[in-house]
C-alpha cells in the first residue's frame, strides 16, 4: 500500500514542475517576442526620427534662406524707392532749369533783337552824318568819331549778344536731352518700384517680387513648421517605445531567469 501510494505524488510533482516549467516557457517565448517586435518599432522609428531630421534640417535651411531673401529685398525695396523719391527731385528740378533756360533765350532773343535794330540804327546814323560831313564840313570830326565808334560797339555788342543767344539755345537743347532723359528714369523707376511691391499697379499679370518672396517665406515657414511637429510626434512615439522596450527587455530577463531557475530546480529533484 504504501509503494502504491508512493508513486502517483511523485507523478503529480512531476506533472506539476512540468506544467509550471511549460508556463514559465510560454512566458518567455511571449516575452521574447514582444521584445522583437517592440525592437522593430524602435528600429523603425529611429529611421524615420532620422529621416525627419535630415527633412527638418532642410526645411530649416530653406526657411533661414527665404527669410534672407525677404531682407535682401526689403533692401532693395528701399534703393529702389530712394532711386523713384530722388529721380522725382530730379525731374523736378530739371523742368524748372528749362524753364528757366527758355525764359533766358527768351530774353536773349528780345535783346539780340533790340541790339540788331539799335546797331542798325547807329550804323544809318553814322552814314548820314558821314554824308552830311561832306556837305557840311563845319561837322566835327570828334562827333565822326564818336559815331563811328558807337556804331562798332553797336555791332560788337549784337555779335556777342548772337553768341550769348547761342549758347543759351544750346543749353536749351541740352536741358530738353536732359528733361527727356530724368522723365525717362523717373518713368522707370517707378514702375521698378511698382513691380517690386505693388501687385495691382502693374500690367504683369503676375505677383509682385516682394509678394513672392513673402508668399515663399510664408511658405518655408509652414513647412519647418509641419517638419518640426512630425519631428516632435516621431520623437515622442521613439521614447515611448523604447521605454516600453526597456521594460519588455527587463521582464524577458527575469522570466529567462525564473525558466532557468525552475529547470535547475527540476533537475535537482
Amino acid at each position: 500500500m504504501l509503494t502504491i501510494a508512493t508513486q502517483p505524488q511523485k507523478y503529480g510533482v512531476t506533472e506539476n514542475k512540468k506544467r509550471t516549467l511549460d508556463a514559465l516557457t510560454i512566458q518567455v517565448l511571449n516575452a521574447t517576442d514582444e521584445v522583437a517586435q517592440l525592437q522593430a518599432i524602435v528600429d523603425s522609428l529611429t529611421d524615420k526620427l532620422a529621416t525627419y531630421q535630415g527633412f527638418l534640417t532642410q526645411a530649416d535651411a530653406n526657411k533661414t534662406q527665404a527669410q534672407n531673401n525677404v531682407t535682401l529685398m526689403n533692401t532693395v525695396i528701399q534703393n529702389a524707392l530712394n532711386l523713384k523719391d530722388n529721380s522725382e527731385i530730379a525731374l523736378k528740378e530739371v523742368i524748372k532749369a528749362n524753364e528757366k533756360t527758355e525764359k533766358v533765350a527768351k530774353n536773349c532773343t528780345s535783346v539780340t533783337n533790340k541790339l540788331i535794330y539799335t546797331a542798325e540804327m547807329v550804323n544809318k546814323l553814322a552814314n548820314l552824318i558821314v554824308r552830311k560831313k561832306a556837305q557840311n564840313p563845319l561837322i566835327s570830326d570828334q562827333l565822326i568819331t564818336m559815331v563811328t565808334a558807337a556804331g562798332t560797339n553797336a555791332n560788337n555788342a549784337v555779335a556777342l549778344s548772337l553768341v550769348a543767344l547761342n549758347s543759351a539755345f544750346v543749353a536749351q537743347s541740352t536741358n530738353k536731352d536732359v528733361l527727356n532723359i530724368s522723365g525717362l528714369e523717373n518713368l522707370q523707376s517707378v514702375k521698378l518700384y511698382n513691380k517690386l511691391i505693388n501687385d495691382n499697379l502693374t500690367s504683369s499679370p503676375y505677383k509682385s517680387l516682394n509678394t513672392l518672396l513673402n508668399d515663399a517665406y510664408n511658405f518655408a515657414v509652414l513647412e519647418f513648421d509641419k517638419m518640426q511637429k512630425a519631428y516632435n510626434e516621431t520623437l515622442n512615439q521613439l521614447n515611448l517605445k523604447t521605454s516600453d522596450l526597456n521594460k519588455a527587455q527587463i521582464n524577458l530577463k527575469s522570466l529567462q531567469s525564473g525558466l532557468a531557475a525552475a529547470n535547475a530546480a527540476a533537475l535537482a529533484s
